[in-house]
């Protein structure tokens, strides 16, 4: 039998995330992954109830080896659980194939990552382009939706332009813009101010705060305080299990932080 068959007890009395308070559209049901290593089995979640709403912007906390990167990686169906399920709509996706996975989580979300995983070689318009490639859409069409994106991000000027001729915010805009690209309706952005200065840090939350207004729904997995209180409900991991819930009252708003900068502040 596989250590991973049974989950160890540890100290203290998981929470249910189930707070939102709307239409849900992922819901993790009693969610547990383990690592089988052999002789050592890495238990990184532990029954997770988690539901996001339609439309919400949510924070995933938690210190190094609290789970929330496992989370977001289950989330976002770029793996699977151990036990439990995983409903994203009114589809349960815990067992689906790998091919029905990446069809469904081309469809259904967008990444932004700490490090941009932009391609090098590959101008801001072209990485754009990328996931509508995968999606099969055609070049015109292709070519038209990545610049609309770039324009939502505010580079239309830079659509030549190669991620070495970029700051470190502009390349989490073209980030930002590929991850819009595809129309998903779950932004994960994934410690998306990690490299980033403390302006470029602000414009960043003030464009996935923009997501939200316009109806996406945006989650955002980060080990900052001042991050997460830019979101309007705070789950906090640790150990593998969700051990609190905060709806967050005095909620930053980015656009009026960058307005309150001073240019020295803002200077990149």
């Amino acid at each position: 039998m596989s250590g991973c068959d049974d989950t160890p007890d540890i100290p203290g009395s998981p929470v249910e995330a189930t707070g939102c308070g709307g239409d849900v559209v992922l819901e993790t049901i009693d969610v547990s992954k383990c690592y089988d290593l052999g002789e050592i089995q890495v238990h990184a979640l532990r029954g997770v109830d988690l539901r996001i709403c339609d439309g919400e912007m949510l924070a995933i906390m938690g210190p190094s080896g609290s789970g929330k990167s496992t989370l977001m990686h289950l989330i976002g169906m770029l793996d699977t659980p151990t036990s439990g399920r995983i409903i994203v709509g009114d589809q349960d996706v815990s067992d689906l194939s790998p091919n029905r996975l990446a069809a469904m989580r081309n469809k259904e979300i967008g990444f932004v990552f700490q490090s941009f995983n932009l391609l090098a070689r590959t101008s801001a318009l072209v990485n754009v382009e990328l996931p509508l490639i995968y999606s099969g859409v055609t070049g015109g069409k292709r070519s038209q939706r990545a610049k609309d994106a770039l324009e939502r991000v505010g580079l239309e000027h830079r659509l030549g332009h190669y991620p070495s001729q970029l700051s470190g915010g502009q390349q989490q805009r073209v980030a930002i813009a590929r991850a819009l690209v595809t129309e998903p309706s779950i932004v994960l952005a994934d410690e998306p101010t990690g490299n980033l200065d403390t302006y470029s840090g602000i414009e960043v939350m003030m464009m996935l705060q923009d997501l939200q207004a316009h109806g996406i729904t945006v989650v955002v997995v980060t080990h900052d305080e001042d991050i997460a209180r830019h979101c309007e409900r705070i789950v906090r991991l640790r150990d593998g299990h969700v051990i609190d819930e905060e709806i967050v009252a005095d909620r930053l708003i980015a656009e009026q932080e960058a307005q309150e900068m001073t240019p020295e502040e803002a200077w990149e």
